[in-house]
């Protein structure tokens, strides 16, 4: 059971940290600027909903994937922390918040739901590879844990992208800034840890 909640709480951070609902919000702002309120929640519900389902399918498709191609889980997690870290570092550097150009257009589009909201900023590569990476050698109720976790975070990242206006006036952008490069910190971190993981278990076969 003591393991079980440590696998929550793991899954929980660095999704949380990755998916980054604080400091998505300038982004979804940006995109739904010309949106009327309705609007907006049409787009934050197809957004989260529908990165969800794409993370998910990674996640259940994932292993059918390892054991076709032959990858070995080691392999995967060197690859994907430094996949991770290279999304950390872009997070630090304020990479981001190029996405938010792509707003600034005279009819709104809810098509921006699905891209660029739902893929890549919520369901990117960082998303996808740390999900993959837990559920890479779970058990059932592992799995369902993570994707309890998973549900949990997109709905946290659906209420940000709701009271959007709110939390933005609230906290400032400077805040937001901030909470932004925490983040990124941390899912570099877990890069990191990531890769030293998989050399490990490169090493000892395990």
């Amino acid at each position: 059971m003591e393991n079980l909640g440590v696998l929550a709480i793991s899954v929980f951070t660095s999704l949380f940290a990755i998916v980054n609902p604080v400091s998505s919000i300038p982004i979804f702002l940006d995109l739904t600027s010309s949106a009327d309120r309705p609007t907006k929640k049409r787009v934050a519900k197809t957004a989260t909903v529908s990165a969800f389902v794409i993370i998910l399918t990674f996640i259940f498709v994932g292993k059918s994937i390892f054991d076709f191609l032959g990858i070995t889980i080691p392999a995967f997690r060197i690859t994907g922390g430094v996949l991770l870290f290279y999304v950390g570092f872009e997070l630090l550097s304020s990479k981001k918040s190029s996405v938010q150009g792509t707003g600034q257009s005279q009819a709104f589009d809810e098509g921006v739901a699905i891209s660029p909201l739902a893929i890549p900023i919520l369901a990117g590569p960082g998303t996808i590879v740390a999900a993959m990476n837990y559920t890479a050698e779970q058990s059932i109720i592992g799995m369902i844990i993570i994707v309890v976790v998973l549900a949990i975070v997109m709905t946290i990242t659906y209420l940000a992208f709701i009271f959007s206006d709110r939390i933005f006036r609230f906290l400032g952008n400077n805040i937001i800034m901030v909470l932004g490069k925490l983040m990124g910190l941390i899912v570099a971190i877990m890069g990191t840890n990531m890769v030293i993981e998989g050399i490990k278990g490169a090493i000892t076969g395990a």
